[in-house]
């Protein structure tokens, strides 16, 4: 019945080995969780099953049940998570307290993590619930460009919002921070013609990915950004690229998978990182290491090739 913190870890990776160290010392902090570190890439149908795209990342277990997650080397936030798990075995009003104060804080950043925030039963994709079919169906009729979060995916976010906004029902919409409604609210909206001013548009995912591809002279497109990393072949063309002396500028296209879906199919390039030169692809990692050692990399680089 103890809590159970899985640390999914590379080697390669200076992140994990720095979040192995908070590891250690919340161990001596709380003798009664288990701890333990699996290399992500060494178990590959493990990680694939609990949806680890990045190092380092967290998983909390109790009842052989998983609790909660935390992605990325966030050492306060895992000290933050790491208590309050622990603790909830002994609740007594403080502990309420705080775990009713965290709530608050989390719903606060889910609700403000887009322009346009759908709190919905299912994704967009496969809705689980009529309501929630009607209302994707009316924002995609409009091209508003939303995000959204599966309430069926965390029971606490879903008993909690209901209290927080004081609304009983999902689906729920809330843009710019603010609730809208649930879908007679919405159809209300379209009916009037209001909708199309209250919801931010989408524009086309090809414009969007065209404006990120030439957003810096030298783009590069990768899991993690320049400080960390994510993926072995990530990490192999920033060192590369670092020792070339020019600027570049990076996208981590693990925070935006429409984007990573998206830029596959638009460059016809199917793997990543990518590397564009003046909104032009020159390649993936094979590619870079081929411009060096044939000492080109440099003048396509500074667009003279």
């Amino acid at each position: 019945r103890s809590l159970v913190v899985v640390h999914f870890w590379a080697p390669w990776a200076p992140q994990c080995a720095q979040m192995n160290e908070v590891m250690a010392a919340l161990a001596k902090e709380h003798v009664q969780v288990t701890f333990v570190k699996l290399e992500a890439e060494a178990v590959p149908e493990v990680s694939e099953k609990y949806g680890i795209n990045s190092v380092p990342t967290f998983l909390f277990f109790k009842n052989s049940q998983k609790v909660d997650r935390l992605d990325g080397a966030h050492a306060p936030e895992l000290t933050k998570k790491v208590q309050r798990h622990a603790s909830r075995s002994s609740i007594s009003t403080s502990s309420n307290d705080v775990a009713k104060e965290d709530i608050a804080v989390r719903l606060k950043k889910l609700i403000n993590a887009a322009p346009c925030m759908l709190f919905m039963k299912g994704s967009p994709k496969e809705p689980r619930c009529g309501f929630s079919k009607q209302m994707v169906e009316i924002l995609n009729k409009h091209g508003i460009s939303f995000s959204s979060f599966d309430i069926f995916s965390d029971e606490e976010v879903r008993q909690g919002l209901k209290t927080y906004s004081n609304w009983p029902t999902y689906p729920q919409l809330y843009v710019a921070g603010e609730l809208i409604g649930g879908l007679d609210i919405i159809k209300e909206l379209e009916a009037s013609g209001e909708l199309d001013t209250v919801c931010p548009k989408a524009c086309k995912l090809e414009d969007r990915l065209k404006t990120l591809i030439n957003k810096a002279p030298v783009m590069l497109f990768m899991k993690g950004n320049k400080q960390v990393a994510k993926c072995g072949f990530s990490k192999q063309i920033i060192e590369i690229m670092n020792n070339t002396g020019i600027d570049y500028e990076t996208f981590d296209i693990l925070e935006n998978e429409e984007v990573r879906q998206g830029l596959k199919t638009y460059s016809n390039w199917p793997t990543y990182p990518q590397l564009y030169v003046k909104g032009e692809l020159v390649g993936g990692l094979d590619i870079v290491k081929e411009l060096k050692e044939n000492g080109e990399l440099l003048a396509v680089l500074k667009g003279e090739n």
